[in-house]
């Protein structure tokens, strides 16, 4: 008697690889990246990093060499930001991420306000077709999934351009390749698309 249950499989974790070869350049963030590795070089030794999410602010921020503020944009107690502003020295560089502009920021302190207003800013604008291509297949590398170009072609083709895209529809074709107990192949992905209305009329 075989008593073996029939489990689905279960998705296996990978830490995503964030080494500075690991990062896409790209027209989108050609600009920032440059800026960041240079902190020597700023007018001020502190810098705000706009970007949406899965745009790369996580990424650029662990390469930076100085003090990272993550999620700036989120801080309602203004004086933690406002205390490493004011602390930022050539030597130890501050650098904010956030997904707002500084003047859309939660905090209400003026005098917060008002530094943040003279501080450098760079962005990581929306990708383009061979930005989202990269970030695709990286997001199936760092999951240690091979796909065909064919099916990078395809995606790009049909989903919304956007950071936030390329991550649910890399996790929802895992989540239905171990489901189904197939390959990521474009039929694999055509089903997804169609099965979520996304597919581009």
């Amino acid at each position: 008697m075989n008593d073996a249950v029939d489990q689905a499989p279960l998705p296996l974790a990978y830490a995503p690889r964030l080494g500075v070869g690991d990062f896409v350049l790209s027209d989108a963030n050609r600009v920032a990246a440059a800026w960041l590795a240079a902190p020597e070089t700023w007018p001020t030794p502190r810098t705000v990093l706009v970007g949406p999410a899965g745009s790369g602010k996580s990424h650029l921020a662990g390469l930076f060499a100085g003090r990272v503020l993550d999620d700036a944009d989120t801080a309602t107690d203004a004086e933690p930001l406002f205390h490493a502003w004011n602390a930022a020295t050539a030597a130890a560089p501050l650098l904010f991420t956030a997904r707002r502009l500084p003047k859309f920021w939660a905090h209400s302190l003026p005098d917060l306000a008002s530094r943040l207003a003279a501080t450098p800013l760079v962005r990581l604008e929306d990708p383009d077709d061979a930005l989202v291509a990269a970030v695709l297949e990286k997001r199936f590398a760092d999951l240690g999934l091979r796909v065909g170009h064919e099916v990078i072609v395809y995606l790009v083709m049909r989903i919304e351009r956007s950071f936030a895209e390329t991550a649910e529809v890399v996790a929802a074709l895992d989540a239905l390749s171990l489901a189904e107990r197939r390959d990521i192949t474009v039929p694999l992905a055509r089903e997804l698309l169609e099965g979520q209305l996304r597919l581009a009329l």
